[in-house]
Parts: C-alpha cells; structure tokens; sequence
C-alpha cells in the first residue's frame, strides 16, 4: 500500500507550519502537500494522476479570495475529485458553519484545538481514524 497522502490548504502561514511540525512524527507513514490558498490547491490536484490523489483533503474554512467552502464546492462537483474525503479545519464551532460544511459534503469538521499539545493529539487521532479507514485500493478503484 502507498504511503497516505495529505493535502492541506490554510492560508494562514503560521497555522500551515504548526501543522507540519505536527505531522512530522509521522513523516515515514505519510505525504503531506500544504497550500496557502485554495488555488494552487486546485491547480496541484489537476496535475495529479488518479493513483496520486490524496486520501484526504483538509480545508480551512476563513480563507481570502476562495473560501474552504468554495473549494469543497469545487471539489464535490468535479468527478475526479468528489470522493476524496474532506475535512473542515476551523477555529469555527459556529452551528451555520457546520451545517454549511456538511450540506456542501464534507466527510467531516474539525475544530482547532485551542493549545499546540492539544492540537498535536487531535493529529494523531485525525490519522489514526483516517489511516485506518482508508480503502486498500484507493484512489485506483
């Protein structure tokens, strides 16, 4: 099985390095692709083959120019990338958030834990659930 591959979008420069360091201990067993904006998300993912798309996308939701919603309203409407499953990262536990997340198909919306340790076990859970649940033949099948 190929290493799980991660694609997360952030525009916040900060927030994207505290993620990286947060992913890092689990550098042998994943990918990990970080955009600033949902754009070169885009643009990065129309230069991937099938067997190189990403097991899960993570999306901020607050971001300038595109939306976290606006590229999950992109993603689930193009065939080729509709079911990859999305994540929702957001300091927002707002109930119209949410519900705005899963009426768009997220697969699911995670609230920023408020402190970095915090933050680093929520990764580990994150993986944890996603890993595990990732199909064997995935994306080819």
């Amino acid at each position: 099985m190929r290493p799980f591959h991660i694609l997360l979008v952030d525009d916040s420069v900060a927030d994207l390095e505290l993620a990286r360091e947060a992913f890092e201990s689990h550098r042998t067993s994943l990918t990990l692709h970080t955009f600033e904006g949902g754009l070169g998300a885009l643009s990065f993912l129309e230069t991937l083959e099938v067997g190189e798309l990403p097991d899960v996308i993570v999306l901020d939701i607050n971001m300038p120019r595109m939306s976290g919603f606006d590229v999950l309203r992109i993603l689930k409407a193009d065939a080729r990338w509709g079911s990859i499953p999305v994540v929702m990262l957001s300091t927002s536990s707002g109930h119209q958030d949410v519900t705005r997340a899963y009426s768009l198909h997220a697969s699911s919306y995670l609230v920023k834990a408020s402190s970095f340790p915090a933050f680093l076990k929520q990764i580990d859970q994150f993986l944890a659930y996603w890993m595990s649940n990732r199909l064997p033949s995935w994306p080819v099948a």
